[in-house]
């Protein structure tokens, strides 16, 4: 995972790629860890560490997964092709190009019809990353450069020229530098930021901010995604040059102050992480303490506002087209092309503002598939109806009421006990209203006139959000995700989820069950981890810093009071 501080940054669109007038957003990463043949070089350095870094093998079961989880094994070949699909998901392996899930597919990435998975009793997953990149550098030959007093370079070479730099990671496995650009945002690859004191800032020659980075470890980075490019930083720690990063640069190529066009980019801040040589049984425990302490000191706060709102590389472009602008509650949510619901049979076209979220629970068999959208506009009742039935969803989450201060957050979609409403060809029947203090549970009968097949579909929707902010106990939204569980449990169809725009409560959500589950699997529990893959598949789920306090807080509490603890059968790994 990424570590560091965050840099930020700010773009003006191409025209002709995007909207000119729209921001968008993107990351830097701090260079850590590693892998990768290396390249013979002069220059000499300064180690800021004796020790032999951690890290993990090519195929380790110390890697991290999807949200930086230990035990799942992983073989991490970083690619060069820019790839952001995400492939089905099959005989319980996951092929990812960059090890970040975006589901592309209509059906978000369903399993095949063979496909079995055990929704009770999660089991090994093999995360395979697909990969192969260019060797050999070209070009001039390298040569060594003597290190600046200053940020800014004194390099005795012609900026036309290039120099080799060699560095090893820190105690904490940390190179020190960020970089930016890449092949996906057209923008060649330059060395953002160089901490004081890390290893890039002591090695000879010293990297400096505005140097261009042409290979990593002897392979051209010409080609690469941003991403792909922070990946092969990373896995230089446990390549074959003993953990040593070789970067071959061309020196300060933009000169310090002067304006550089850039994405609004944050990097990822990097939460404490229970140590590797802790046992698998106490990793659980551990992180919750970790949570628990940067809830006290507020720095889990501070960590949520670093965190990307968007997918760097992401476009959003089929949400403002003429036809569709129409459909959105919301002018600023839109969802991702790569990650919408399309639907199959719409008379009015195939867009709907939702997208497929899957959450993967490392070291297990479990993939709790979602569709987070907004709320049902009354011109879009039909196509939510639509898409619950093309999609074989059961089950609704609504996390709204229909008005709030005043505010229409929601059109009432459903029809009233006992009636019943006619969306295109499907007839929705209410055949049962139950409500308590804090829940509503409705069971709707769903008919397709053209073909007479009638279906079952439970909404179960939260009433106890107060107006403006979040609750002030976290019991009974507990209950509630508890619910919302066992009426998942044995099913693999995607749980629809709604608030009003679709991103703040109902990530909440989506975070409480996903939290739930690791737990329940003996895993190390990040939450902000877990933020960046949601995000990774719908913008900005879990819109404030007291919506993302009031989850962690719920997450503490269901684990403390035992409402939420591993299973039997994972007590003993």
């Amino acid at each position: 995972m990424p570590i560091g501080n965050s840099v930020s940054f700010r773009v003006n669109a191409a025209p002709g790629k995007i909207d000119i007038a729209e921001t968008i957003k993107r990351f830097n990463k701090q260079a850590c860890t590693s892998t990768s043949p290396g390249i013979h070089a002069t220059a000499s350095i300064r180690p800021s560490t004796t020790g032999t870094p951690n890290g993990a093998s090519r195929k380790a079961t110390s890697g991290y997964s999807a949200y930086g989880y230990a035990n799942s094994t992983q073989t991490q070949q970083p690619t060069s092709t820019t790839n952001t699909n995400y492939s089905p998901y099959m005989n319980g392996t996951i092929s990812r190009s960059s090890g970040i899930a975006v589901a592309k597919s209509a059906r978000g990435g369903l399993p095949p019809t063979n496909q079995s998975y055990n929704t009770s009793s999660p089991r090994n997953s093999v995360a395979s990353y697909s990969s192969f990149a260019s060797a050999g550098i070209g070009g001039s030959p390298p040569r060594s450069r003597k290190s600046p007093q200053s940020n800014k370079s004194s390099s005795p070479v012609g900026e036309d020229q290039v120099v080799t730099i060699k560095m090893r990671p820190d105690r904490h496995g940390r190179f020190g530098f960020n970089v930016k650009g890449g092949a996906d945002q057209n923008y060649p690859v330059i060395v953002s930021r160089v901490a004081p004191n890390s290893s890039a800032d002591k090695c000879q020659p010293r990297l400096n901010e505005g140097d261009q980075v042409l290979f990593i470890d002897g392979r051209d980075v010409s080609t690469m995604s941003h991403d792909h490019v922070v990946q092969f930083i990373r896995s230089a720690r446990a390549g074959a040059n003993g953990g040593e990063l070789h970067l071959t640069i061309r020196p300060n190529v933009y000169r310090l102050g002067e304006e550089i066009d850039e994405p609004d980019s944050q990097m990822v801040p990097e939460p404490a992480r229970v140590a590797d040589s802790v046992p698998r049984s106490d990793k659980l425990s551990q992180s919750l303490q970790l949570l628990s302490d940067a809830l006290t000191t507020g720095k889990v706060v501070d960590q949520f506002e670093m965190l990307y709102r968007k997918k760097p590389g992401l476009t959003m472009n089929i949400c403002r087209l003429n036809a569709n602008a129409s459909k959105n509650r919301y002018r600023d949510v839109c969802p991702y092309d790569d990650t919408r619901v399309i639907l199959q049979t719409s008379g009015s076209g195939d867009y709907i503002n939702a997208n497929f979220v899957n959450m993967e629970i490392p070291s297990s068999g479990i993939i709790n598939r979602y569709i987070a959208c907004q709320g049902p506009l009354l011109h879009t009742s039909g196509d939510f109806w639509l898409m619950v039935w093309e999609q074989l969803c059961t089950t609704i989450v609504m996390l709204t009421t229909i008005t709030e201060r005043g505010r229409v957050k929601c059109h009432q979609y459903w029809p009233r006990l006992n009636e019943t409403q006619e969306y295109g060809r499907l007839m929705i029947r209410c055949i049962r209203d139950k409500q308590t203090p804090n829940c509503c549970y409705r069971e709707f009968s769903v008919r397709d006139r053209s073909t007479n097949e009638e279906r079952r579909v439970t909404q179960m929707q939260y009433i106890a959000w107060p107006d403006h902010g979040v609750p002030d106990d976290t019991k009974h939204f507990i209950q509630f995700v508890d619910e919302v569980r066992k009426a998942r449990q044995g099913s693999v169809d995607p749980i629809v989820v709604h608030c009003s725009a679709g991103i703040g409560r109902t990530g909440v959500l989506i975070l409480m069950e996903t939290a739930a589950c690791l737990v329940e699997s003996n895993e190390p529990v990040y939450p902000l981890d877990i933020v960046r893959t949601m995000r990774d598949q719908r913008a900005m789920l879990i819109q404030t810093p007291g919506q993302y306090t009031f989850v962690c807080d719920s997450i503490l509490r269901a684990y403390n009071e035992g409402t939420i603890k591993p299973l039997a059968e994972y007590q003993k790994r």
